[in-house]
């Protein structure tokens, strides 16, 4: 494994060229690939100035701009199903199903107190306010938690308190933050975007209607408990939902209706702000066949970022060299 430690390679503007920005965008497991894509990148000179990143995007990017690519990949290539289903601190009657405080814990042992405005380029990760719908870009303080509140995946883990904001995923609002990388002087700007390969999404069924047979089973009624038995079902509830976040049964399990139902409308707003305002170079990992809860498949993904990111090489050198 080639490491390049940001201590010895320090990134300053205008060192040798133009301003590189790196947008690293959203997708949850399928985010292991951005790690790829830099291991590549750092190994044929390509060493950004600018870090911008939304969601898993921001949780990668942030990891190497504090120097903990290393301690990311280590950790991500020994997630197994077991383990994933251990950081699920599954809680009913919050504002989220996963409290995330193990995952925070996790995070905070790598990142520690680091700062954003400390770190040795700079960077921004991505959230929305809830209740306005602000796209907010941070910039500055606790960078732990600013990457727990860029991937704060409503539904699934709670908002975080930041400067008087409440705050979730920024994929709601910039899944790949090209504008937020040419706003900060980027004058090349290089974009992952881990749902560009699947293809055939968002077309329109002009005629459908039900077959027979259709009509929906009417479930059971559930009979009350009390007591022992209460909280024995209680707990076989958790054990339960924790199986069903991982996976479901043939119908749409209830986490699939709910990430499908963002992806689609991630997938839409992608399509419309690239449009608007497309990176140089576009970089797009074949990784739709990995599912956004698959965090076990890190080496997949991780060499599925590789191969697109040395797919890209020439493309972001020519473009580099033609701005010297």
């Amino acid at each position: 494994m080639t490491t390049t430690d940001l201590s010895t390679t320090p990134v300053e503007p205008g060192r040798s060229g133009p301003l590189i920005g790196l947008v690293l965008g959203s997708g949850a497991a399928r985010g292991f690939a951005h790690i790829g894509v830099l291991r590549t990148l750092l190994e044929n000179g390509v060493i950004p100035d600018i870090v911008v990143g939304t969601s898993m995007g921001a949780l990668v990017g942030g990891c190497y701009a504090c120097n903990q690519l290393d301690t990311l990949e280590t950790w991500a290539r020994s997630l197994t199903m077991r383990r994933i289903i251990g950081y699920l601190d599954v809680r009913f009657g919050g504002s989220g199903l996963i409290n995330g405080g193990r995952l925070a814990n996790r995070l905070h042992d790598s990142i520690g107190a680091t700062l954003i405005e400390d770190l040795p380029m700079r960077f921004a990760a991505i959230a929305t306010e809830i209740g306005t719908g602000h796209e907010v870009w941070l910039t500055r303080g606790s960078l732990s938690l600013a990457l727990r509140a860029s991937y704060a995946l409503p539904g699934v883990f709670p908002p975080v308190h930041i400067g008087q904001r409440w705050l979730v995923d920024g994929a709601l609002v910039n899944p790949v933050p090209v504008s937020v990388a040419r706003a900060f002087g980027a004058r090349v700007v290089i974009a992952v975007n881990l749902e560009a390969d699947r293809f055939g999404r968002g077309a329109t069924i002009a005629s459908h209607g039900a077959d027979p047979g259709d009509a929906p089973p009417v479930a059971p009624a559930s009979k009350p408990r009390n007591g022992f038995l209460g909280l024995r079902h209680m707990f076989g509830a958790e054990r339960a939902l924790k199986r069903e976040l991982i996976a479901g049964p043939a119908r749409p399990s209830f986490s699939t209706v709910m990430i499908e139902s963002f992806n689609i409308m991630q997938d839409r707003l992608t399509r419309m702000r690239l449009a608007g305002d497309p990176p140089d170079v576009h970089i797009t990992p074949r990784i739709g066949h990995v599912g956004w809860l698959e965090f076990n498949r890190a080496a997949e993904a991780i060499a599925i970022g590789r191969t697109a990111a040395e797919r890209a090489l020439d493309s972001i050198k020519e473009t580099i060299g033609d701005l010297r």
